[in-house]
């Protein structure tokens, strides 16, 4: 708002009669922020769209002790971030190659994806992170009106047996469980379809309350990175519809699971 506006960070504290630091702290989520602060902005900033203005304010109100609170200084700053992305989020899409998303995936088989890491972590560093992982999940049937979830998820993923046979058997049961859920669609992109759009990447869409608080995360060997530009959103819309498009059907995803599941 503040750019699109022409105001520097010094003259929207002036206007807002705070010490000129305080603005670039509130944009880059070290200091909290009110709703009735927000509105203030918006109104200094000339903002007309409403549904964005009481979007934000509806955030600023939701603050306050969080579960994932508990984690703080434990785990990377990025943990949070996502969980703040899923609590906020209207609906999410997710696109993964190689193992099954987050919040579908089983205690044991998060283990052995975190036992995969670059970094060898120490048993309580798996502990912790898998039981983050865990307490995530809870964004799927906690609330009133939980978000819509789209997994798109490739054949390789379904078929990669982290923690052996007997735990991919029970994530994949795990899947089939989660693909009746009325808020998730669950379809796996099969090896015979002719290639997905983009590079292999795993991306995770979370469609805010209004279009201009979606967000992507990605995965780096380096940590998470957060995307919000409206180009390259597009961007990422496109390449998810036109990955959907290769995927199979819901129905024929279980299918191809219930096979796998034979085979192992």
């Amino acid at each position: 708002m503040r750019v699109a506006a022409g105001v520097s960070p010094q003259e929207a504290a002036a206007l807002m009669g705070v010490d000129r630091t305080r603005i670039p702290n509130i944009e880059s989520g070290r200091f909290p922020i009110s709703a009735e602060r927000i509105r203030m902005l918006a109104c200094n900033y000339g903002c007309t769209d409403a549904k964005l203005v009481e979007a934000l304010s509806g955030i600023a109100q939701d603050r306050g002790p969080r579960w994932w609170d508990d984690y703080r200084g434990s785990l990377p700053a990025s943990f949070h971030d996502i969980v703040e992305l899923e609590h906020h989020a209207v609906s999410m899409r997710v696109f993964v190659m190689v193992h099954v998303p987050g919040l579908m995936q089983t205690a044991e088989y998060a283990r052995a994806v975190f036992d995969k890491t670059l970094a060898a972590y120490p048993r309580r560093e798996v502990e912790l992170r898998a039981a983050h992982r865990m307490r995530r999940q809870e964004v799927l049937t906690v609330r009133g009106k939980p978000p819509l979830y789209t997994a798109l998820v490739h054949e390789a993923a379904l078929r990669m047996q982290f923690g052996g046979a007997s735990v991919t058997r029970a994530q994949l049961a795990r899947l089939l469980e989660m693909s009746e859920w009325p808020n998730v669609t669950l379809r796996a992109i099969p090896f015979e379809a002719e290639g997905f759009a983009g590079s292999g990447q795993p991306i995770f869409y979370a469609h805010g309350p209004v279009p201009q608080l979606d967000t992507v995360q990605l995965d780096s060997v380096d940590g998470s990175v957060f995307i919000d530009a409206e180009l390259r959103l597009t961007n990422y819309r496109r390449m998810l519809d036109r990955t959907e498009n290769e995927a199979l059907t819901p129905a024929a995803t279980r299918d191809l699971i219930h096979s796998i599941v034979k085979q192992l």
